[in-house]
């Protein structure tokens, strides 16, 4: 695990994984993702552990995606772990962007959905767009009151985020409103929408966030795994696996629109400091 980037403690029978890029709000480049995955599948591998915490250090859970900070590292090769396709390092276009989001993005949140063990993502701060796609593939989902959410892509010409899971956590009208608008959505708002579970006052989140991961932590390790798989799997019949993977195909094709009339820009002329300001400005 890289220490720099994403933190890993057990705390009895619950691991907590920090990450750990306070200074960039945790923007999730590579290296992030992949320390992520080895802290869960230590998680996983451990029999003490029962549940799994994930958050965010400092005042942010995730500001999403890495776009513009001086490790952004998407250019890199890393190991792939969560699916069979080539290297995207040294391909063209499509090519490249198609199989690094395959595997960095909608491969490994769904892996990180299917852990067996419950996991509960720690919400205080900002939770935008990739971020959300954190928070989403865990269980439950405790915010503090100064948490807000918003997935504002759509700026970019782009029909969401890569693990689109909106229709299904806050049901197809809201999610309309949610993408449409691109505002924030503060954490009561979400709670009502019942996107996330419960919300806490900020001085208590961890107290709140790790008395009910004791809670699940004491129930059958087994009947915990199969009531996931359980609930996962009727989200799947209700078309949550193949409508994502319809609308990946419109985010690329809403990538490749964007390169091909703007002179090979495929964010929409958005750039990590624009989405920032016009996020904070439609706050």
């Amino acid at each position: 695990m890289t220490e720099e980037v994403v933190r890993y403690e057990r705390r009895g029978g619950v691991a907590v994984v920090t990450m750990n890029r306070p200074e960039y709000r945790n923007a999730q480049n590579s290296q992030m993702t992949y320390a992520l995955d080895e802290a869960f599948y230590r998680a996983v591998d451990d029999d003490e552990v029962a549940v799994i915490v994930l958050a965010g250090a400092g005042p942010h859970f995730s500001a999403g995606h890495d776009i513009g900070t001086p490790g952004r590292d998407a250019d890199r090769t890393f190991r792939r772990r969560a699916t069979l396709w080539w290297d995207h390092v040294g391909k063209a276009g499509g090519e490249s962007r198609y199989a690094r989001e395959s595997e960095v993005y909608v491969g490994m949140c769904r892996r990180w959905r299917e852990i067996p063990k419950p996991t509960i993502a720690m919400v205080q701060g900002a939770c935008i767009a990739g971020g959300l796609m954190l928070a989403w593939v865990c269980d439950l989902i405790i915010a503090s009151d100064d948490a807000f959410f918003a997935d504002p892509v759509v700026r970019m010409g782009i029909p969401g985020v890569e693990y689109f899971a909106h229709p299904w956590v806050m049901g197809p009208r809201q999610a309309k409103e949610f993408l449409f608008l691109g505002e924030r959505v503060g954490a009561a708002r979400a709670l009502e929408l019942g996107m996330i579970n419960r919300v806490v006052p900020r001085d208590r989140l961890e107290e709140e966030v790790m008395a009910v991961a004791g809670k699940i932590a004491a129930m059958p390790r087994f009947g915990l795994a199969l009531t996931k798989k359980a609930v996962n799997q009727a989200e799947d019949l209700m078309g949550l696996h193949a409508g994502m993977d319809s609308v990946f195909g419109l985010h690329h094709f809403a990538h490749a629109h964007n390169a091909e009339v703007a002179d090979g820009d495929s964010l929409g002329g958005q750039d990590a400091r624009s989405m920032a300001r016009r996020n904070k400005d439609g706050g």
